[in-house]
């Protein structure tokens, strides 16, 4: 079913509700613009339009949903700091910053869905950085002081358990990004119909700076929205 966007009187489309979402996630077409099909009566925002259209198990206003707070419920802004500082403030620290952030917006999603397990991932990631980073200087002042002298396998050995301590820290590092990207692509295609789609390729190489960049422009749409509805 083909739908046309209006903004500003200006008509565009016919678009798809494929096309339609995918335009909302890039930010071409806000939640604020109308839309309308030829089997609708009237106009009506994009936001209700994609609320309407979305699958099944969508939030639907008045029945709770398990995991999300009650229904009416306001549900908290993401966190708005600029992406390009998180990758700034990550360089300067050694990416320290991008460790402590990804711990935040954890949290965050946490207060959005009480029963997500996104923290505790993040958690277990953050102490398995930790154990790498402690082990990693360990075996650099033991191999400087030449503690390790007492023979070329225990220097091997030393070597595999590190890179194996690694291997894990990494793969555990993308269990937590790979289900956090899940929880955000769940939330905001059914209660909160914004039609986001996140780039499995991006996730895998920038985790939580890819994430910072979306949910900047969700905070974007969110107040357009909040003053679209105040001029109203």
């Amino acid at each position: 079913m083909p739908y046309h966007v209006s903004r500003n009187g200006q008509v565009y489309g016919p678009y798809s509700l494929a096309d339609l979402q995918r335009y909302v996630a890039s930010g071409n077409v806000l939640l604020t613009d109308l839309a309308k099909s030829e089997g609708m009566p009237e106009w009506l925002p994009v936001s209700q339009v994609l609320a309407v259209q979305a699958p099944v198990h969508a939030y639907i206003p008045g029945s709770p949903q398990p995991g999300y707070p009650p229904p009416g419920a306001a549900y908290p802004n993401p966190p708005d700091l600029a992406w390009g500082l998180v990758l700034l403030f990550s360089i300067l620290t050694c990416s320290i910053f991008s460790i402590i952030w990804n711990l935040v917006l954890a949290a965050w999603f946490n207060k959005v869905q009480p029963a997500s397990k996104i923290l505790l991932y993040y958690i277990v990631a953050t102490v398995f950085i930790v154990v790498q980073s402690g082990v990693s200087q360990h075996h650099q002042i033991a191999h400087h002081t030449n503690l390790f002298s007492i023979g070329m396998l225990w220097e091997w050995r030393q070597r595999v358990g590190y890179s194996l301590l690694a291997l894990i820290t990494w793969i555990i590092r993308l269990v937590a990004r790979f289900n956090f990207r899940s929880a955000l692509e769940q939330h905001y295609n059914t209660v909160e119909p914004i039609g986001l789609h996140l780039n499995g390729v991006m996730t895998f190489f920038f985790g939580g700076l890819y994430f910072q960049y979306h949910l900047n422009r969700i905070n974007e749409i969110k107040r357009a929205m909040y003053y679209r509805n105040a001029a109203l």
